[in-house]
């Protein structure tokens, strides 16, 4: 077994969650094992209890299908009090969307320009949230205003970066619960409390939240908040939560106008039309097994345990190859997730962020995410309860050299 030694600690690989019959937590899920899976922070993972309940779900529906949609809204709306439950907010603050994405398009749909047109983000944005901001830019006349906030940056460093960028012109703040491509936190709390001073308002992206961080709004004054269920909490993707708060919720309609349409916010989101809602009447599977089976207090302790244990192994393999790579100090780190940087050349946009993952997949066997920032490549690391230190063991043996030997063929 790995042990990482630092000037200041020394760190050894958590111990394996198990099933309650002895198996590898990995049992539960339907996951190849042909593949080592490193990456849950992108698309999740569904356990089996959680297909299982939702093919039920769907032979339900398809069984009596005249009978299944006039009684899903009152289906949906229990479901919604649960997962309201969950997440710690009223059950009338919470509407059930497919995903992050969708709930800030919602938000964008939804919202008038009320002084200058403005929308404040920052370079930590999420890609598809960002062009979405642009677009409503576009359609006000207005503009986008990027904060930049350094990757190292503290809480109070990050906060006066988002902060110093609000005008009086500013209509809309868009800022990261935790940062997707940087696996970071930012300050959301003190911003939000601040922007509710200047009465603007405020979009939190807590794409990565729920089921990583416990109660993930208390203390955050916010209008939106769009998190996905499908990620940490494991919930069958297309699963995700809108929480608005005050006057502006009565602006907010779904995507698709259907016979709900006249309801009030958060009724309006129930009826979809034929939309499939299994995935949202089986999320509550995903939450149950987990905290039937371990408790999300030792989840949450087991992953940051591992990504931690992960990054400084993977990160200890890369300084070998050069100086420049090696693990990152992002300021306000996050549980469950670490940032580890890649040996230049590796990763320097999107693009090739997004290729170099597809490769190493297929030549390497194991899916992870590759990120940048700033001109930099990163390897994000992301772990759940069906990794196991082996699984990074493996990666920093095995794929760390190759990544180096593609690094120098540059």
């Amino acid at each position: 077994m790995w042990s990482v030694v630092s000037e200041t600690e020394v760190t050894t690989a958590p111990r394996p969650l198990l099933l309650p019959d002895g198996r590898p937590a990995a049992g539960a899920w339907s996951l190849d094992p042909a593949m080592k899976h490193l990456n849950h922070g992108s698309f999740g993972a569904v356990p089996l209890v959680a297909q299982e309940r939702q093919n039920a779900l769907r032979a339900e529906m398809d069984r009596s299908p005249v009978v299944w949609f006039p009684a899903l809204p009152q289906r949906v709306a229990a479901t919604r009090a649960e997962l309201a439950g969950f997440l710690g907010v009223a059950p009338d603050e919470l509407a059930l969307v497919p995903n992050a994405s969708a709930g800030a398009s919602t938000v964008y749909a939804g919202l008038p320009r009320r002084r200058g047109g403005e929308i404040l983000v920052t370079d930590h944005g999420y890609g598809a949230v960002t062009m979405g901001a642009e677009r409503l830019a576009r359609r006000w006349g207005g503009t986008v205003r990027t904060a930049r906030v350094p990757l190292d940056a503290d809480e109070e460093q990050a906060y006066q970066a988002v902060v110093g960028e609000m005008s009086a012109a500013t209509d809309l703040v868009v800022v990261d619960h935790i940062t997707s491509s940087t696996a970071r936190r930012l300050p959301v709390a003190r911003i939000g409390a601040e922007a509710h001073r200047r009465a603007v308002p405020l979009l939190v992206d807590g794409a990565h939240a729920p089921g990583l961080i416990d109660a993930p709004l208390e203390g955050i004054t916010c209008d939106f908040w769009v998190g996905n269920l499908h990620k940490w909490c494991c919930a069958p993707r297309g699963t995700a939560t809108l929480v608005a708060r005050g006057p502006l919720r009565e602006l907010l309609h779904p995507l698709i106008d259907s016979w709900g349409a006249d309801d009030p916010y958060p009724e309006r989101f129930d009826q979809q039309g034929t939309v499939d809602a299994t995935g949202y009447l089986a999320a509550p599977a995903a939450l149950g097994f987990i905290e039937r089976t371990w408790g999300w207090q030792t989840v949450r302790r087991y992953m940051d345990e591992l990504a931690d244990y992960g990054a400084q192994i993977t990160g200890a393999a890369f300084a070998e190859l050069t100086d420049a790579a090696g693990p990152v100090d992002v300021g306000m780190p996050v549980p469950g997730m670490r940032l580890v940087r890649l040996p230049e050349g590796l990763a320097a946009n999107r693009v090739e962020a997004d290729a170099l993952r597809d490769r190493v997949a297929r030549e390497l066997g194991v899916e992870v995410a590759f990120t940048s920032f700033g001109g930099a490549g990163y390897l994000r690391l992301s772990a759940h309860v069906y990794n196991t230190a082996a699984d990074y063991e493996h990666f920093a043996e095995a794929c760390v050299p190759a990544l180096g030997e593609w690094a120098r063929e540059r």
